[in-house]
Order: C-alpha cells, then sequence, then structure tokens
C-alpha cells in the first residue's frame, strides 16, 4: 500500500509508467538523439576531433558542473579528443561563461569551447568567441532566457554552432527535468554511437555514478528517467574505478555496496560542493581524475576536511545571527 500511495502521489498512473517506475533499467531510458540539437554537436565535435583542434570544456563549480566537466571531459578524452578542461571561479569569475575565460581558451589555442551545465543565458560571451574564430557548443539543463511579447514568448538563444538543452522551446525531449551532467552523459553516448566505439557499455558504465551524484545533488525530481539514472548508477558505483570516488567514499568511512541516494545528497555531493565555495572546484575535478590511489587518498582527505571546515563555519554563522537577533 505504502508503495502504491507513493507511485499515485507521483502521477504515475499508466501500467507501463509502474513498471518502468518500479524495474526500469537504462533500455527504459530515453535516446540522446531526441534531444534538439544534438545531431548537429555531435557533427561539429567530430569535425573538431578529425582537424585535432583543441577542445575546451567549460563547466560550473557545483556538484552538477563538476560531474558534467568530468564526464565530458573523459568521455571526450576516451574517444581521441585533445580536450581540457576550465572551471569558472566563484569569486573571480562567477557562474558561468565570462569574457575572461573566452579569452584564456583563445591565448591557448582552442578552436572549440563546449559548455556543461551552462551557457543557455551567455549571449554575449558566445558572441566574443565567434568573433575570436572559436566554436561554440552549448549543453545545458536551465531554463532558456525570453521576454514576453504581444505575439508570445521569445526565446533569446545564444548564437552557438549547437544548443543542447532540453528547455528550449523547439526540443521535444520526452522528460525535461534532467540535469547538465546528464545532457553531457547523453551528448557522450550519442557521440560513441557516432563514431562506432567499440567499448561503449564499459565507458557509459564508468561514467552512469557521475550521472547519478550529480542529479540528486542538484535535487532533480527522482521520477522518469531520473529514477533509472540513480538507482542503476548506485550499482555502477560498486564496480568503479574511478580512484577520486573510491577514496571519497573512504574517507567518509562508508561502504561501496551499502550506498544510497542519501549518501550522494549529503556526504559524497558536499565534499565536492565545498571546493566551489571555499576554494576552487578544479581541485574536485582533480580528484576525480587522480591517475592512482595515493594521490586520490590525499586529494580525498583535504576535500573532505574542506567540507568539515565549511560545516564549523555554517554553525558558527548560525550561532552568530542567534545572537545578533
Amino acid at each position: 500500500p505504502v508503495v502504491a500511495r507513493i507511485i499515485r502521489n507521483r502521477d504515475v498512473v499508466e501500467q507501463e509508467e509502474v513498471r518502468k517506475f518500479l524495474y526500469g533499467t537504462m533500455e527504459d531510458c530515453y535516446s540522446p538523439w531526441k534531444l534538439y540539437g544534438m545531431n548537429l554537436g555531435i557533427n561539429k565535435i567530430v569535425e573538431e576531433m578529425n582537424q585535432n583542434n583543441r577542445i575546451r570544456v567549460i563547466g560550473d563549480y557545483d556538484v552538477d558542473g563538476i560531474c558534467a566537466s568530468y564526464i565530458l571531459t573523459t568521455g571526450l578524452q576516451i574517444l581521441g579528443a585533445k580536450v581540457d578542461t576550465a572551471i569558472p571561479h566563484r569569486m573571480k569569475d562567477g557562474y558561468g561563461l565570462n569574457e575572461h575565460l573566452i579569452t584564456e581558451a583563445y591565448e591557448a589555442g582552442v578552436g572549440c569551447i563546449i559548455t556543461c551545465d551552462n551557457g543557455i543565458a551567455a549571449g554575449e560571451q558566445v558572441l566574443q568567441a565567434k568573433k575570436l574564430g572559436m566554436r561554440v557548443i552549448i549543453t545545458d539543463h536551465h531554463e532558456v532566457p525570453f521576454e514576453e511579447t504581444k505575439e508570445g514568448r521569445v526565446e533569446h538563444l545564444p548564437q552557438a554552432d549547437a544548443i543542447i538543452d532540453p528547455k528550449q522551446e523547439q526540443c521535444t525531449y520526452p522528460f525535461k527535468g534532467i540535469c547538465g551532467a546528464v545532457v553531457a552523459y547523453k551528448f557522450i553516448q550519442a557521440l560513441c554511437e557516432k563514431v562506432k566505439y567499440a567499448d561503449t557499455k564499459i565507458l557509459l558504465n564508468e561514467l552512469l555514478p557521475f550521472a547519478a551524484l550529480a542529479t540528486v545533488c542538484d535535487v532533480m525530481e527522482l521520477k522518469d528517467e531520473n529514477r533509472i539514472i540513480v538507482k542503476e548508477g548506485l550499482k555502477q558505483i560498486q564496480h568503479t574505478t574511478n580512484h577520486g570516488l573510491r577514496a571519497l567514499v573512504e574517507v567518509n568511512e562508508l561502504e561501496l555496496s551499502g550506498l544510497s541516494a542519501y549518501h550522494l545528497g549529503f556526504v559524497i555531493g558536499p565534499c565536492l560542493n565545498a571546493t566551489g565555495r571555499l576554494d576552487t572546484a578544479l581541485r574536485a575535478l582533480e580528484l576525480l581524475q587522480s591517475k592512482n590511489k595515493a594521490q586520490a587518498m590525499v586529494a580525498a582527505t583535504e576535500l573532505k576536511e574542506l567540507n568539515d571546515s565549511r560545516k564549523n563555519m555554517t554553525l558558527q554563522g548560525v550561532e552568530e545571527a542567534q545572537r545578533q537577533i
């Protein structure tokens, strides 16, 4: 009765929807090609890869942005791209693309920028990159800027080479509630199909825990394919070869086999988030990109200490607020 009530309260009513809710697998998730702009974006990135041009992933400093950056960078590297990553600094850069990041990319000889978890509102910055001769591919999940006119709502989309965002009006993707890391995951899935990568399943299984972690930490609704991604992602974490993720689980005294959505949202996620708040989110990305266990354990310990410090600062802030009141 409890399960039935939960299902009904979440407006899951059709028999097929109930089956998917209870027993859904990755096969029940939607094709990445259903995302408007995916075909164009994949064709552009394949051109860049064929020409051996430098590609830069520009993400965000929260868990979704860090995981999306890791998914895109790792996927592109494994598929043979010449790629690196930049994540804005919360205090120096602020959110998303900015002129400084565009100039840095140009000076580094980058031919193509691909954003994740940001970019949909960066009209001026995209224009700057285009003027400097760079291609821009946007992958995002945020609302598109718009204005209301007499004729109705008019979207203001950046003049990028390709835009992949389920929230744009032209996108008919069946479920719009996915996070930035899932959009990035779908991009790598589509790219694997396009280049006919032999070990697609292994790569996607390895990247899935990061899509699951971001889904929980970005507080996406756990229904439709999000529920499947988190459920299957938790299974894949048990077999992950990622040194950083394993180290983060270990320093928090958890077991890979006993992780739940709670641990993703309230233990592991905050350790990654703390770097973007108190230092630079690049430290979290470097942890996930660790080459061996020793390196990962050092980085994971530092991240946990940073998060503990963040918790203490929060408590001090609460005490000070109460004192003032």
